[in-house]
């Protein structure tokens, strides 16, 4: 379960913006995930409560952002969705592994007191 260190990392990465802010108490971290990024956001969830009690983060909610992986097509010209790794344009059919993103795994924003 490589979540728990991804969420100990994003924790302790939010709790030390946090103190050097001078925040007493974490309400909200916001991370961005990226749908290829390898992570299960539900992982990611319970590491994230396991390990924020006894923290300023104690309490807080964890808001996951699911980034849809977007590729681009050299052909058309132009940027498409895929769920897959190497997309297929869905106007000429044609695959790409020109990824532009959907692999984000980043501490997005929070909330303090």
């Amino acid at each position: 379960m490589h979540e728990l260190s991804i969420m100990d990392s994003a924790l302790n990465m939010a709790l030390d913006q946090a103190q050097k802010a001078g925040a007493a108490r974490v309400q909200v971290i916001r991370l961005r995930i990226g749908v290829l990024s390898g992570v299960v956001p539900d992982a990611l969830q319970f590491a994230f409560e396991a390990l924020a009690p006894g923290t300023m983060a104690a309490g807080a909610a964890l808001d996951i952002e699911h980034v849809p992986a977007r590729f681009w097509c050299a052909a058309c010209t132009r940027e498409f969705q895929s769920d897959h790794y190497f997309g297929e344009c869905p106007r000429c059919h044609r695959p790409s592994g020109d990824l532009r993103a959907g692999r984000e795994m980043e501490l997005a924003s929070m909330e303090i007191e």
